[in-house]
């Protein structure tokens, strides 16, 4: 129940559309009500051989069947825009609470879940909302007006044809509890094969260059059969209680042809009022069954809002305060104060208590083993993630306590895998700044060295790179990156990896662009290649979340034996290279 309270929250925007729909639902069915009554009288007039008055009551008759319609029309028409309307509320809701969210969370969520809840989930609850409640609302005050009517014409027949409601309402009760968890399992169920659709399409490649599709397929089957089982399962409760639902008015039905045929035959009832009286039983079916229908929604959205509210209610982990300044002026320096990061689920820390202070305009190239901790490092600086421990600071403020706007607009990562959105080449190199110009654009990849590939594409910089930018090689991604990076013109640069998928040619020429670019700009480079530490000022080895040594290649090579074990294990036939480009560059 306080799900479906919530739910209903949804609709006070709209309360004056509800209201209006409510009226016009209801104005419609004293139209549906009355026109029985007016069958009955017609009947009546028949037997009775009044011509004029059967004339009149023809009339009536069309007249309200014509108001039903259009107060029908208009309830519809009402309706479906309050119904589209809590969708937009609730997608909107939904994406701003995704948005708010930190990194974390989504490292730990399928994308397929979420795809989920902004779908399936979110239409179960549209169509209750925006329909359902009019339908039960509908049904019950149909149910209502034709008693009513009933009473008015011959109460004991009235009570003998209404006595199985009860029984139709303890049955529509344990429907309701037994169908409400089936169908909360069936809409988990179906998001998981959300999930696996949306990996199977994402991870397509893979899957055929190992020729795993018969893996996946089965993987998928499974998945398939799941929501099967259960959707079976949920439709034998449906079918267990729905039919007896539809069935339980049929006795009242068959009580009143009995008893009222008799009454009738006995002259204490008339042909007429038999008629209306049979008309209102009949009339009272349908509602039934739609309420059978509409609980089965209820229950529908109530477990799809439980989905909704579970991201809906999650508050933050990072929070900014209210009053946040932005971050101040400065030329990017950077300090690392005892800083500890823990992520959760994971066994063990991926940072131990850093120190480390890189003045501003300076540049540092982190080194280590896989799992060193060198991208949880440089992931703290924009914020991406919030120390366990410690500080960070950017020009003398911490990272907590500021805009998180302003301080994700003084840093920007060009990373190894690139994300590239599905729209053109131009648009995705200004992604950051959206206005810039067609020049700022094109000077920004020729720094990347993209611009001459680029020139080459069909349409050149209007080019529609496809979806993650798949129709690019990695290293032209990687490029591509690089100038969305420079583009946004940071005080703080990290390059995470960010030249691992072009040829050596290519990257000793990105790297001479880029000394112009990180000319007094604070840089941090993750070198996996270790041919582009020549580009830093200072070498920093991380060892299982720890600073190991720190200094420049030649005191590295002398004092750190870890150092000399990275270089002799990842490029021994490059350390004759590494060491004559240290030199030249004053390393």
């Amino acid at each position: 129940m306080q799900i479906f309270r919530r739910l209903l929250g949804f609709l006070r925007p709209y309360r004056g559309a509800v209201a209006r729909s409510s009226v016009l639902a209801a104005g419609a069915m004293g139209m549906t009500v009355l026109i029985p009554y007016l069958t009955g009288r017609a009947i009546d007039s028949i037997r009775s051989h009044s011509k004029h008055e059967l004339v009149v009551l023809a009339i009536v008759i069309v007249g309200a069947g014509l108001l039903r319609l259009a107060l029908s029309v208009g309830r519809r028409l009402i309706a479906g825009r309050v119904s589209l309307g809590v969708e937009l509320d609730l997608r909107n809701r939904l994406y701003e609470q995704l948005q708010r969210l930190e990194l974390s969370f989504f490292d730990r969520q399928q994308t397929g879940q979420l795809m989920s809840r902004a779908t399936v989930d979110l239409q179960s609850v549209r169509f209750f909302l925006g329909y359902g409640l009019i339908f039960i609302g509908q049904s019950a005050l149909t149910i209502l007006l034709a008693a009513v009517a009933m009473f008015a014409l011959r109460p004991p027949l009235a009570a003998l044809a209404l006595a199985p409601v009860p029984f139709v309402i303890l049955i529509a009760r344990n429907y309701g509890k037994h169908s409400r968890p089936a169908m909360q399992e069936a809409q988990q169920r179906i998001a998981e094969l959300t999930a696996e659709a949306e990996e199977n399409v994402s991870g397509v490649r893979v899957v055929k260059a190992f020729a795993q599709e018969p893996r996946q397929l089965a993987r998928f089957d499974h998945s398939v059969t799941r929501v099967f089982d259960q959707q079976v399962y949920a439709t034998r409760i449906q079918a267990k209680y729905g039919p007896m639902i539809s069935f339980l008015p049929n006795l009242g039905l068959a009580a009143i042809l009995l008893v009222g045929g008799r009454e009738v035959i006995h002259h204490s009832l008339t042909v007429g009022q038999f008629t209306a009286f049979y008309a209102y039983l009949l009339m009272l079916i349908s509602p039934m069954r739609t309420l059978g229908y509409m609980l089965g929604a209820a229950q529908r959205a109530t477990a799809s809002g439980a989905r909704i509210f579970q991201v809906l209610d999650r508050a933050p982990a990072m929070s900014v305060p209210a009053d946040a300044p932005p971050l101040p002026e400065g030329d990017g320096q950077v300090s690392f104060e005892g800083v500890s990061l823990t992520f959760e689920g994971a066994p063990a820390p991926a940072l131990r208590e850093v120190d480390l202070d890189v003045a501003a305009g300076q540049t540092v190239a982190l080194v280590g083993a896989m799992g060193s901790g060198k991208t949880a490092l440089v992931s703290l600086l924009p914020r991406l993630y919030d120390v366990s421990s410690g500080a960070v600071r950017v020009d003398g403020a911490d990272v907590r306590s500021v805009d998180l706007v302003s301080l994700r607009s003084a840093t920007a990562i060009a990373g190894d895998d690139p994300f590239l959105f599905s729209a053109t080449v131009h648009e995705n190199i200004a992604y950051a700044r959206p206005h810039a110009s067609r020049e700022e654009v094109e000077a920004a990849a020729r720094a990347a060295q993209a611009d001459g590939f680029i020139r080459e594409l069909p349409k050149g910089y209007d080019t529609l790179v496809g979806e993650r930018g798949l129709t690019l090689s990695g290293g032209q991604r990687q490029r591509i990156g690089i100038a969305r990076a420079v583009l946004a013109d940071p005080r703080i640069l990290i390059l995470d990896d960010a030249t691992s998928s072009v040829d050596a040619s290519t990257e000793q020429e990105i790297k001479l662009a880029l000394r112009e670019v990180m000319a007094g700009r604070t840089t941090f480079i993750i070198a996996h290649r270790l041919s582009t530490i020549t580009l830093a000022d200072e070498i920093v080895v991380l060892e299982d979340g720890r600073i190991a040594a720190r200094g420049d290649h030649e005191q590295l090579l002398e004092r750190s034996a870890l150092y000399r074990e990275i270089v002799e294990k990842g490029m021994p036939d490059q350390v004759f290279l590494i060491e004559k480009e240290a030199e030249a560059v004053g390393l």
